[in-house]
């Protein structure tokens, strides 16, 4: 497996950031242009990240004009209209650019990936795939789980990792208001949660969990049915995750609970780089 399968833009100059404290903000917002509607443009604004990702797009730059807020935008969509798809604000222009593949169909052709190369780090943005009712998209699952992990581990030869997105896995039994009910549903399979524990095992490390370890009632995402938000019966499946070289350089994790317009809340995170 090797980097660089799809589209890369190389970009002229350094990104120094000399200790400057950075934040980052994910958040899968379950259709850019829905969300345009819900609050999107107020949020960024208020927040103004030195970058944000998101996931779940569901667009492509012939069906809106995307506004790039003066930073440098990337968007990888699905080749499926109205499908899945990432995309970035960054405020410092990167080195480079990868719409990266990792060589599974058809998941390679749902713009499930982009990663940015700064001079000190990379930044991968995600968006796993679900393995859906029934576990019927289990076993493409485990090969996506098993070659990202190996992609991501290939760019850690280089320089550490900034690793952010919609991992689409309850990782422990904290991380979801019911567990004793749903351990056969995607996304808190024995399965799935092993990857991850294999993941971060490998060298890596949830920054929530690494601030606020025993914190209850923390969540990402609810059901849109049963007023479960409101209920705060959600799940913890959206992560930033580091590499163990970049520990003493995260300074503060955060979850944006009061922020709506999508079944996901954004996540955030202070590193010093």
């Amino acid at each position: 497996m090797s980097r660089g399968l799809g589209d890369v833009y190389k970009r002229q100059g350094e990104f120094c950031l000399g200790g400057k404290k950075m934040k980052l903000i994910s958040w899968n917002v379950n259709g850019y242009r829905a969300v345009l509607k819900k609050g999107f443009n107020e949020f960024f604004k208020k927040s103004m990240p030195d970058i944000l990702c998101i996931q779940e797009a569901k667009v492509s730059k012939d069906q809106v004009d995307i506004d790039t807020y003066g930073y440098n935008f990337y968007l990888n969509s699905a080749e499926k209209k109205g499908y899945s798809g990432t995309a970035v604000w960054s405020r410092e222009k990167p080195v480079s650019v990868d719409f990266a593949k990792i060589g599974i169909e058809p998941l390679d052709s749902e713009g499930r990936i982009i990663t940015l190369e700064y001079d000190k780090f990379y930044l991968v943005n995600c968006y796993t795939p679900n393995s859906k009712r029934q576990l019927e998209r289990l076993d493409i699952r485990m090969e996506w789980e098993d070659k990202f992990k190996g992609y991501l581990k290939s760019l850690e030869k280089n320089k550490p990792v900034i690793l952010c997105g919609d991992l689409n896995v309850a990782h422990k039994e904290i991380d979801i208001k019911n567990p004793s009910t749903n351990h056969h549903s995607a996304g808190f399979t024995d399965e799935e949660r092993e990857k991850m524990t294999n993941l971060l095992d490998a060298g890596l490390i949830d920054t929530y969990r690494y601030f606020y370890k025993d914190e209850k009632d923390k969540y990402t995402w609810w059901s849109y049915m049963a007023n479960a938000r409101e209920k705060n019966v959600g799940w913890r499946i959206d992560y930033f995750i580091v590499s163990m070289a970049l520990e003493k350089n995260i300074k503060d994790a955060m979850i944006y609970t009061d922020v709506y317009g999508s079944d996901h809340c954004p996540i955030g995170l202070e590193i010093e780089v």
